[in-house]
């Protein structure tokens, strides 16, 4: 069994994993951390465990904890984790990082988005971006994996056969997203308030969201360097990211040559479906699983392609994600403790 250590288990990305270990059937949580409940049995911060697990919540020790476990799960906000992981900590343990601290190669593009000084910057070089169906081989060789965003995830996974292949113009490239409540976190803020976010629809952090470099750096190459303009929103619904993006064709492609390009990339992916012609992505299919559904539709008109992608927030946008490099990192069948029929109505 995979002994596992979650830090950072009370945030809604911490509470996931939880679920999703406790139910992993190669796995057992040897010890989870929260700052805010310590000493606290975890069915007492989310009662969907109660009778499940009687597992409490310790004080954060990276270094003892690394000594317990195979696996270590990071599920701390930006500027934490690189503070506290040292190279001695990762020859006891592999460690996979939920927050944003080793998914950028650049120690200055992170420190000029983020706002905080790196704390570990001789790390990034030998962490892994964990974005499963891109980054496998490298993934199977890593100790230190930055799992990806859930704006990211989607973003990317939705995008990456056309700019892999050249057949977008990629300085054309819009990307139109929207997230449920969940993808700000547990903490309280104003603007998550039910008063302040139900029955409206907001940007947000336009032109400045600390996603953009993440999504730009896994899709530029050396060949081509992405730059592209992206917009979060925020809508009244508890989880769920839906990506509309917008591109130039550099061709007058049709639908069965985008179609082959997809077929080619995803046509093994366990959990990337590619939906018929005329069907587009919901949230509300793809809600509680570790599934990305994509599709598009060209606008002859304009000369443009409209890519759609949806995926839970929560999961295949973090703890789920989590799990499928953890699976992939000690040789597992990738879906295993995480194959789950998206859950409707949710």
């Amino acid at each position: 069994m995979i002994k596992a250590g979650i830090i950072g288990a009370s945030g809604y990305a911490g509470q996931e994993l939880m679920r999703l270990l406790v139910q992993h059937p190669e796995c057992e949580i040897e010890a989870i951390t929260s700052k805010t409940y310590k000493d606290k049995s975890f069915h007492q911060i989310y009662g969907n465990f109660m009778g499940i697990t009687s597992k409490s919540c310790q004080a954060l020790d990276m270094a003892h904890m690394a000594k317990e476990v195979d696996v270590l799960f990071i599920a701390l906000p930006h500027g934490i984790a690189s503070n506290q992981l040292t190279a001695s900590i990762l020859k006891d343990t592999k460690v996979i990082d939920l927050g944003a601290d080793y998914r950028l190669k650049s120690q200055a593009t992170y420190e000029k988005w983020y706002g905080v000084s790196h704390g570990s910057p001789d790390l990034l070089k030998q962490a892994v971006y964990g974005l499963c169906e891109l980054n496998r081989d490298a993934i199977k060789q890593s100790t230190l994996i930055g799992n990806p965003g859930c704006y990211t995830t989607c973003s990317i996974l939705t995008l990456a056969p056309l700019v892999k292949e050249k057949m977008i113009d990629v300085t054309s490239i819009i990307i139109d997203a929207k997230s449920g409540v969940s993808g700000a976190g547990r903490a309280l803020h104003l603007g998550t308030h039910f008063t302040e976010c139900n029955e409206t629809i907001k940007a947000y952090k336009i032109a400045a969201h600390r996603h953009t470099p993440e999504i730009e750096q896994a899709l530029s190459d050396d060949e081509q360097e992405v730059t592209l303009s992206f917009t979060p929103h925020l809508v009244p619904m508890n989880r769920g990211i839906l990506v509309t993006a917008y591109a130039k064709l550099l061709k007058g492609y049709t639908y069965d040559d985008i179609k082959a390009v997809y077929e080619q990339y995803y046509h093994e992916e366990k959990f990337v479906r590619l939906l018929p012609q005329g069907i587009f992505p919901e949230t509300k299919w793809v809600k509680g699983s570790n599934y990305c559904d994509i599709n598009f539709e060209i606008d002859e008109r304009t000369g443009r392609i409209i890519l759609l992608g949806a995926i839970d927030n929560l999961i295949k946008g973090a703890a789920g994600q989590a799990v499928q490099n953890m699976n992939i990192l000690f040789g597992l069948e990738e879906d295993t403790g995480i194959n789950m029929i998206p859950a409707f109505p949710i």
